[in-house]
């Protein structure tokens, strides 16, 4: 079973997720408040990676106008992004 995060690596992703875009902060505000007690290290490395995108390409993505390609083409950020699309 994958481990749960704590409280204090709750309140680091959702410093970690504070985007440029208002869109991009909607959508990731809806899904942590939806889901962040439930999140586990994988999920969070699999943000972590969308997090690393410029706000354009990762509103993109979440809008679902592109689909993820090269590294991120996963199963893992397949996932989270089809996650984050239904929040």
């Amino acid at each position: 079973m994958a481990a749960l995060l704590s409280e204090l690596d709750r309140t680091r992703l959702r410093w970690r997720a504070r985007r440029g875009l208002l869109e991009n902060d909607l959508i990731i505000t809806r899904f942590l408040d939806a889901s962040e007690t439930t999140l586990t290290d994988e999920d969070v490395a699999s943000l972590t990676q969308l997090f690393e995108l410029g706000d354009n390409e990762l509103l993109d993505l979440l809008l679902a106008r592109k689909e993820p390609d090269g590294a991120l083409d996963t199963p893992e950020i397949r996932t989270m992004l089809g996650r984050l699309r239904t929040a």
